[in-house]
């Protein structure tokens, strides 16, 4: 006998339950854990090629990811990569909510296990689910800061490793229930879509489960389910995208968490950490402060040093991987000519240093097409001004298509070396 609560078939009564609901669900989960497997790869390769390595320096290092370093055109594409995949991962969450009541009866059958097969069925079943939540939750973590709460925790190791555990998951369940699914439409089509509420009658029952007992009335059909499913879904990513599209959209972006600075001006956009969290004394960036350069030669230059040398402008976005972006207009000095200025015009990367003392992020690595694309600046001015202390003042990197983290704020040294 079966123990009292869930276990017991009779509290599961819903009509709208079944091979056919689950299924119709697992596509629209298909398509859009297929967008996060690609845009995750790409985000990662773009903002931790080495992970696993002993610091999270980063970047695009030329100790490529798979054979290929992360580009920098176009200029946009991180911010579209990335804003994609945050906005694909809420539009999730409705989702795969659905897809767990829908076949909720599953978890609470009795016995749990009965056979050597279905032991494998339920251990990848628990991968699946376990690595899914986990994925989607802390995910939104990191969207709304939330981490920064759990010390020690690394989000970008966990979440790249628990996508490993997902994938070899997914392939598992595929592979144990893409017979079900197959036999749920072609012995029904889309016809269920089509039923109107009075219609709805309780789909044949899993094989493996015992069949359901009288159903209970439904509160809607499953054409309503699905539609409310796909609502919520859609009004999620409305909801979030403006964060990265920017304009108009950013006013609807009610789930978003960075919105613009309310100091306003020419400085009066976005920061995900200021000085004062990062530790910075203001007194480190003014008069006293200069910039080493280290390569075939060393040399150390003042900021009114650096606003002398020739100056370039350009537009270019910051994108974070928390899926929200800014672009402005930045003005400073091409790291390429910083780069022959330390005696070293053809080196193959740059470790950029911050005055941050401490951090994983306190540095980070450019690659060779990052360190020499004309538009790589350390930027001295955005928007016409000079920048902010929270911007990065005295110098900050602006790097085309390269994550915001990356950018590196409050610049201190930049060591130039081959590849």
């Amino acid at each position: 006998m079966s123990p009292s609560g869930p276990f017991q078939r009779e509290r599961w009564t819903s009509p709208l339950r079944g091979p056919w609901l689950a299924s119709v669900l697992s596509v629209g989960l298909a398509v859009l854990f297929g967008v996060e497997l690609v845009t995750g790869y790409l985000s990662h390769a773009a903002y931790q090629p080495q992970l696993g390595a002993n610091d999270l320096t980063g970047g695009g290092l030329d100790q490529q990811l798979f054979g290929w370093a992360w580009p920098t055109s176009p200029a946009w594409l991180y911010l579209a990569n990335q804003g994609l995949h945050v906005v694909a991962g809420v539009a999730l969450i409705p989702i795969v909510a659905a897809k767990l009541w829908a076949v909720m009866p599953k978890f609470y059958k009795w016995p749990p296990v009965r056979s050597p097969a279905d032991a494998l069925e339920r251990l990848s079943l628990g991968l699946l689910v376990g690595s899914t939540l986990f994925l989607l939750f802390s995910g939104v973590w990191n969207i709304a800061y939330w981490y920064s709460a759990f010390r020690g925790f690394d989000f970008v190791a966990a979440h790249y490793y628990a996508a490993w555990v997902f994938l070899g998951s997914l392939l598992a369940h595929v592979i144990i229930k893409s017979p079900v699914m197959v036999r749920a439409f072609r012995e029904h089509g889309l016809r269920p879509l089509g039923q109107s509420l009075a219609d709805t009658i309780p789909e044949p029952a899993d094989p493996q489960t015992s069949a359901p007992l009288a159903p209970a009335t439904p509160a809607l059909s499953r054409r309503g389910l699905l539609g409310l499913v796909g609502a919520t879904s859609a009004g999620f990513a409305l909801l979030l995208a403006g964060q990265s599209i920017g304009g108009v959209t950013r006013g609807i972006s009610l789930f978003a968490p960075r919105r613009q600075d309310p100091g306003g001006g020419p400085n009066g956009f976005q920061v995900n950490k200021t000085a004062a969290s990062a530790g910075i004394k203001p007194e480190e960036t003014q008069s006293a402060w200069r910039l080493t350069l280290r390569g075939t030669r060393a040399r150390e230059l003042s900021r009114t040093e650096l606003l002398a040398l020739p100056q370039h402008t350009y537009q270019l976005p910051i994108a974070c991987v928390e899926g929200w972006s800014t672009t402005q207009t930045w003005t400073g000095v091409r790291l390429r000519d910083l780069a022959d200025l330390a005696g070293s015009g053809d080196a193959g990367q740059v470790l950029v240093e911050s005055l941050q003392s401490d951090g994983v992020l306190r540095q980070a690595t450019l690659n060779r097409g990052q360190l020499h694309d004309e538009r790589s600046l350390l930027a001295l001015r955005v928007n016409g001004v000079d920048l902010s202390l929270d911007h990065g003042f005295p110098a900050r990197v602006i790097v085309p298509a390269l994550p915001g983290v990356h950018n590196t704020k409050w610049v201190a040294k930049m060591t130039f070396e081959a590849a």
